[in-house]
This record gives C-alpha cells, structure tokens and sequence, in this order.
C-alpha cells in the first residue's frame, strides 16, 4: 500500500446517508455529545436526530424494549442536532458532536463464508498462503475444479456431503469449504463491544499488509431473546494476505484499529420493514482512490447460502446467550479479482480509499482507507460508558 498521507475527507449530507425512505423508517442512531460528556442514543425524525439518552441509556437497553419502534417514533427527546451538521464534523474529535456506530453493548460477530463466490476466494488465498502474485494462476484452476459443483447445494444436505467426498478425493477439500456447504457455519467475534467506528470515519488496514478489502455486508441487531430488531450495514475489513497464511490468523486479519465499520443507522424491523425485506437487501460498493481509480461492486442476500435466521440461530441459542444482544455480520458475495496495479495480483486498498456501501433501504456506510496504526485509537470502553452514564444519572 501507498505510504499514508493526509487526505481530503469525503462531503457527508443526509441525503448521501439517509435510505430512500427514511421517511417511513425507525431509524436509531448514536451521537458524541461534548455537552453530555459521552454518547447519547437517538433517533433520525426527518432533517433532525433527536436525543432519547433519558427513555434508553444505551441502543441495547433500548432493543430490549416490546415498544422500541413506538418509542423511536413517538416518545418525548431532548435536545436535538441537525443531521447534516452531525455529518459535518469529523468523527474522533472530542469537542464537537458527530455520529458513531449504532450500536454499544451488543457483542460485535461476523459470520464467514456464505456465499459461494467469496467461499472459492478464500479457497484461493489458503491455496496461495496469502501470496497475491499466485492469485490468478490458483483462481483458475480452484474454479475449474470446484466452481460449478457449489451451484445451488444447500449447507449440511446429503449433496454437499457427496460434493466434500469428491472434491476430498481430488486434493482439494478446504477449512473453507466445510464451514461453506458443511452443517456449522463459521461465526466468529470480529471486534470488542464499543470499538466500531461509524460513517464518515477512517477505517484501519495494517501497515504490513499488501493484500485486502473492504466487506460489505448486512447487520442484523439481535437482542438477548434472539430476536432480530433491527438491520444496518457494515464494513468487515478484511486482511486477504494474512488470513490466507493462516485461519488461525483470523484475529489479527479482521480485528485492529478501527477496521470494524457499522452504520449509518439501525433500522427497527417494523410492518414495513420486515425479515423478508432483510432477505432481499441489495447492497452496493464503490470504492474511490486518490489517484482517480473506482471500483464499483454490489452483494445481495438474496444470493446467501444460509438463511439469516439460521445464522442468528447458529450464533444464539442454549449454546450461548448474549445478556446485551449482539450485532451480527451475515458475509458478502463482493471479493475483488480485477487487478488494480500489478497483473495477477487483482484489487488491494490504497490508503486514502473512501469506501461508500450503500443499500436504498438501509442508507450510506461512507469510511476513509488509512492505516490501523494511525486512526484514531480506540479510547472509550465499557467502563468509560458506565462512567458517563452514571454522572449523568442515567443508570
């Protein structure tokens, strides 16, 4: 990657951030008041965002809640920004009021590997052991041999167990392959609670990385009954040449300075917005460099291997709780393949990327490429939640 410099910041407006109906949307978000001295839970009503800290101290506490869509709608706020000026301001400075990511408690988990597209990729970067300049050669014959024989098998049917048999025989089965068409799919913890960072922040990438992504995907927002509340979009960050060394990687891949991004808002699930228009997200990337490039992807759920539901249920059940609800990454069919520098090496960030994930009923997830060890550093903690809370009588 490009050694780091200062880079001009993307112009955020509610109209680049707000989904196409907001007007009918419970939109929930989360802003950094100086005045209050810590974050305050709010919601989106029209131009306005409306601060409900005193009805629900936090996001989780306000899920908990029979009535949260009727709240968001209709309960009494307090003090009020402008949306647009909430967007103005740079995410990370203490002294004025901007967003962050929608969610607190909730324990951040990502489920891996649920399309069939990006499962071959991760084939792919196991087979070339996180070494970009094999890509090419390797993508030819995994597709060769793999790709039509995934089309359409249903995770932990009698078929996919055929399919592992046969591709076994062939030197080919992969870790990557059981946790995609095998029974259990792989859900992992991708970022301690509080550390996402929201729209119009940097996002962090590794210094010593020289192959990754973004990864747009959709986020359900569950709460301690398993119930799913509520949906926003995230970006996954994802390290292609550390991963591929090795799974056990994972952490150091996908958990770093600011490389979690969740956003803009969380929209309740409501008459208008249920599960099935969950299923039927689209969700669109465009990738920006300094230097005039753009890369344009889209991912959509109606193409996910497992159903949402079965993740939420692979993630939450007698098998574990999750006392505050958890926010959960459901994977992304975008893997970038087109080379963007050196032939056979395909797409790597650039610092100063500005990342727009965008969906018409979800809004706008805007970030900035910078390196993780850079971006603003990750301050404001559980404790430092409680404290707030509890100074302004809250808990």
């Amino acid at each position: 990657m490009e050694t780091a410099t200062a880079h001009p910041r993307p112009v955020l407006t509610a109209d680049s951030v707000l989904p196409e109906d907001a007007g009918r949307a419970a939109l929930v978000a989360r802003i950094h008041d100086p005045e209050a001295g810590g974050p305050c839970v709010a919601v989106v009503r029209g131009e306005d965002v409306v601060d409900l800290t005193a009805v629900a101290p936090t996001v989780s506490d306000l899920l908990e809640r029979d009535d949260a869509v009727e709240v968001v709608r209709e309960a009494d706020g307090g003090r009020s920004w402008r949306l647009d000026d909430l967007l103005a301001a740079r995410p990370g400075r203490l002294d004025v009021p901007h967003l962050l990511a929608p969610v607190d408690l909730q324990v951040i988990k990502a489920a891996g590997v649920t399309f069939a597209r990006s499962l071959l990729e991760r084939v792919i970067e196991e087979r070339t052991g996180g070494d970009p300049a094999q890509a090419a050669r390797v993508r030819e014959r995994v597709v060769r041999l793999v790709g039509g024989r995934l089309d359409g098998i249903e995770p932990g049917s009698p078929e996919a167990a055929k399919v592992k048999d046969l591709l076994a025989a062939e030197g080919l089965w992969s870790q990557y392959l059981e946790v995609g068409i095998g029974p259990d799919p792989e859900v992992f913890t991708k970022a301690p609670v509080l550390s996402a960072v929201g729209t119009g922040a940097d996002i962090g990438v590794l210094r010593a990385s020289v192959w990754n992504n973004p990864e747009p995907e959709a986020v359900l927002v569950v709460d301690s009954r398993g119930r799913v509340r509520g949906a926003t979009l995230g970006n996954d960050v994802n390290l292609r040449d550390v991963e591929g060394r090795s799974a056990l990687l994972l952490s150091r891949a996908k958990d770093n300075n600011a490389s979690c991004a969740i956003g803009p808002f969380v929209r309740l699930l409501d008459d208008d917005f249920g599960i099935d228009a969950v299923r039927g997200l689209d969700i669109d990337l465009r990738i920006e460099g300094r230097d005039g490039y753009v890369l344009r992807g889209s991912s959509s759920l109606r193409e996910i291997s497992r159903d949402v539901l079965d993740l939420v249920s692979a993630t939450y059940g007698a098998h574990h709780r999750y006392p505050d609800g958890f926010a959960l990454f459901t994977g992304t069919l975008f893997a970038p393949t087109e080379d963007r520098k050196t032939p056979g090496e395909g797409f790597t960030h650039e610092y100063g990327d500005v990342v727009h994930i965008s969906s018409p009923r979800l809004g706008a997830l805007i970030n900035t490429v910078v390196p993780s060890e850079e971006a603003t550093p990750w301050t404001f903690g559980v404790g430092a939640l409680m404290r707030s809370l509890g100074r302004r009588g809250l808990l």
